[in-house]
């Protein structure tokens, strides 16, 4: 067995000392404030963001007011607008963000991973909520759903951006338009597929140019969508994505051609495989083929969930784009020594890339979910009692900061020690 491959280290988030660090939030805050028009702003936010912190069994606005300032309506009002109306920009606090995020954690091998996450609600009122799939309990449930951009690195991980995904007829059935209106959607909002968001996060971190990068994982999902892996690929990022088991794709790239006219009829025009070529294969074909010597044994350290010991093997794979050859990529297998269970991945890395390394991006994709896990556990990410659009999206971006105000309270913290 070869030695254990380690991904990214556990972080304690837990908020418990967080009466002995208000100087630490208060200067953390002050990196943000400029970012505010307004004096009522910046103090909106510092309330907010302590609120987030506190030892609370439950984050809305009224418990965390009551705990900071005692019974007072007026704050919980003020709190309310600032959240729901407040016309702060959330961009540029994220894009602040990052660069807190590449002075803490970055490196140039950093990892931006999409994964989505849901959140359960009551009534049909809330922007974007629907009877659909809710990974937060496992089945179809009514819930809003979100999209998420994480960074990971051998330094630590948290999360980079959000968006509100909005089922089709949220954005064009006629009879949502006074929902729409009254959750303040922006009119000129079309529909976009969850790729599609996820697609715009990695694009905005990577235009701006201040947080490093160079790899993106995702989920099959995500992974699924060749359009997505084509846009990563076009921003020269590399990807390795979970792929479904019935992804097809060639052993070797077949020839093409426009079939010859017969005299009959219109003339093609569309490139098809010539017939005798190789046939697709689904990816779990592939790997039950695979021969023994082709499988090589690692452990990989995923954090929380400990040490998994797996069987991997990797094969040079010609893609499908439109039914037609795409481009040369890894197909990269990981089978479960315990379990058996397989896991697909395609990969666009370079082709001297080494096993290895597409072995750890394999075991990248557990700190986003454990930055679900905090931020729901300790920042109170599905708490919020906002209906609206703008609503939504201030406190998700809040959320994000209060997760990463952790982050470095406990990087802090594990630099002390080893002082």
């Amino acid at each position: 067995m070869k030695e254990p491959i380690t991904t990214v280290p556990v972080l304690d988030l837990t908020p418990q000392a967080l009466d002995n660090l208000v100087e630490e939030l208060r200067a953390y805050h002050a990196i943000y404030s400029p970012l505010f028009q307004r004096r009522e702003q910046r103090e909106g936010a510092a309330t907010y963001l302590h609120g987030l912190l506190l030892d609370l069994p439950r984050k809305s606005i009224e418990p965390m007011i009551l705990a900071l300032e005692g019974p007072n309506a007026k704050a919980v009002r003020t709190t309310q607008l600032f959240i729901s109306e407040g016309a702060w920009d959330d961009e540029g606090l994220l894009h602040r963000h990052w660069q807190e995020v590449d002075t803490s954690l970055g490196e140039d091998d950093g990892v931006l991973t999409l994964d989505g996450s849901d959140f359960l609600k009551q009534g049909r009122e809330s922007v974007g909520v629907k009877r659909q799939y809710c990974g937060e309990v496992g089945k179809r449930a009514n819930c809003q759903a979100g999209v998420f951009l994480g960074y990971a690195s051998r330094k630590g991980y948290t999360l980079l951006d959000r968006r509100l995904y909005l089922p089709q007829e949220w954005v064009e059935d006629e009879a949502y338009a006074e929902r729409r209106r009254r959750c303040g959607v922006p009119a000129d909002t079309p529909f976009k597929t969850k790729p599609t968001l996820g697609g715009e996060m990695i694009q905005a971190v990577h235009h701006a140019n201040t947080l490093r990068a160079c790899w993106v994982t995702c989920d099959e999902a995500f992974g699924r969508d060749t359009r997505l892996l084509d846009h990563i690929d076009g921003l020269g990022l590399w990807y390795v994505a979970e792929v479904p088991h019935d992804t097809h794709v060639w052993r070797q790239r077949p020839a093409t051609a426009v079939p010859p006219w017969s005299g009959q009829g219109r003339k093609p025009t569309c490139t098809r495989v010539l017939a005798g070529e190789a046939q697709l294969e689904e990816v779990a074909q592939l790997a039950a083929a695979l021969p023994a010597d082709r499988w090589t044994p690692h452990t990989i350290k995923e954090g929380s969930k400990g040490p998994l010991v797996a069987h991997f093997a990797a094969l040079r794979v010609i893609a499908v784009r439109e039914g037609l050859p795409g481009p040369e990529v890894w197909l990269v297998l990981r089978r479960n020594l315990l379990t058996g269970e397989l896991k697909t991945y395609l990969s666009n890395a370079p082709i001297d890339t080494p096993l290895a390394t597409l072995v750890w991006l394999s075991g990248m994709r557990w700190p986003i979910e454990t930055c679900f896990e905090d931020g729901k556990q300790y920042v109170g990410m599905g708490d919020y009692e906002v209906r609206g659009w703008r609503g939504w999206h201030h406190h998700m971006t809040l959320c994000i900061l209060a997760h990463f105000f952790l982050v470095r309270v406990c990087l802090g913290l594990k630099k002390k020690l080893r002082g």
